[in-house]
């Protein structure tokens, strides 16, 4: 993976404007570069004290580093056919171009410089000359980088195969890795046991998500025993729990008219989904039609709910720290040959899952968008 990796990233340097830090070729560059930090994070993992937080680390660099290629590629392929264009758009200009230059490299430079007005017609041709000459060259010099351009870019395209296919296959190993990490751990730190007959019961009655939350609500939770940190010192710098972009704000109607009091998070298949903030765990396991739920509880009084999750970690009274893992996301990973038709089709690679996140005070729904750093397409 290093050699393929250094490859990439040194056709996306040369490729890339200077000093356009947040070009996304350039974050392409830097993402070949994470992935190779990745893989060879991976091979580090075995001898990591907690392999755990290790693998959750490695995961989020290869989703980081697969993500800013996929972009970097998707802008390049956009560049390559907008040269493509122009190059066709100015056939004719280039043509003439290339007939002059031609023309000149074949006169020797004394006959150029001869003159059948005799030697005041030759100096004043000499000085016509030495005016175009700088025109010519400033034009031969721009179709050479834009041909250039053209051609790293396209290059770029082709070499990039390799190194997708091994950060996909890296983050699925990881993913593996860490699943069975999860299920490998002992004396896990809890902070209470939730009655199971009561538990039941709920879930037996509940009709609705916003039912569960507030009837989980009600059971009690952590208490104050071992307070977790301050929650409300967060409010506005949490992170999302996974990679994604939001599709649908707080009390925002989907297409069927349909408002919940919550966030809609598309995401990539397979995505790993984190604690935003310390919490402990108040419910994991399917729920209506909401898939796997996960319910954690950052502080007394506050539930945080994700929906629609494929794997869900951990038990019922475990405390989290933030950033640990809590899930995967479900959907089928795509290949290279997936991604790079749907980045030749100038899209990025699609988000086909998605997550719901609800945050409740109490018994009722607060929006998200004043607690965490969301973004919209």
């Amino acid at each position: 993976m290093r050699r393929g990796g250094l490859l990439l990233c040194l056709a996306l340097g040369l490729a890339a404007p200077a000093g356009a830090e947040t070009d996304p070729i350039t974050a392409a560059r830097r993402a070949a570069q994470a992935l190779d930090q990745a893989g060879l994070a991976l091979q580090e993992v075995e001898g990591a004290q907690d392999r755990v937080a290790a693998l959750t680390r490695t995961i989020r660099a290869y989703e980081a580093g697969l993500a800013a290629l996929r972009e970097g590629l998707r802008r390049a392929t956009i560049r390559e056919r907008a040269l493509a264009l122009e190059l066709e758009a100015r056939r004719e200009e280039i043509a003439q171009l290339t007939g002059v230059l031609l023309t000149m490299q074949r006169s020797p430079e004394t006959l150029l410089l001869l003159h059948p007005a005799g030697p005041l017609g030759t100096a004043r041709s000499g000085m016509m000359l030495a005016d175009v000459t700088p025109a010519l060259q400033a034009k031969a010099e721009a179709l050479r980088a834009d041909l250039e351009e053209a051609s790293m870019l396209r290059a770029l395209q082709e070499s990039a195969a390799g190194t997708l296919a091994e950060g996909l296959a890296g983050a699925q190993q990881a993913r593996t890795a860490l699943s069975q990490a999860m299920s490998d751990r002992t004396d896990l730190p809890r902070r209470f046991t939730a009655d199971p007959e009561k538990l039941r019961q709920l879930l037996a009655s509940a009709d609705t998500l916003e039912g569960f939350a507030s009837g989980l609500g009600a059971l009690g939770g952590a208490g104050e025993a071992n307070p977790l940190p301050p929650f409300e010192a967060l409010r506005g710098r949490l992170p999302l729990p996974v990679q994604g972009r939001v599709l649908r704000r707080m009390n925002e109607a989907d297409a069927a008219g349909i408002a919940r009091p919550g966030l809609l998070i598309a995401t990539r298949p397979q995505a790993l989904v984190t604690a935003p903030a310390p919490a402990t765990i108040r419910y994991r396991g399917p729920l209506l039609d909401y898939g796997n739920v996960m319910i954690l509880e950052p502080a007394a009084g506050y539930l945080l709910v994700l929906a629609g999750l494929a794997d869900v970690y951990g038990e019922a009274g475990e405390v989290l720290s933030a950033g640990a893992p809590v899930g995967l996301m479900g959907g089928e990973m795509p290949g290279v040959a997936a991604i790079s038709g749907e980045v030749s089709d100038g899209g990025g690679a699609a988000r086909s899952e998605t997550l719901y996140m609800e945050l409740r005070q109490g018994n009722t729904p607060v929006d998200p968008a004043g607690w965490f750093n969301v973004t919209k397409d």
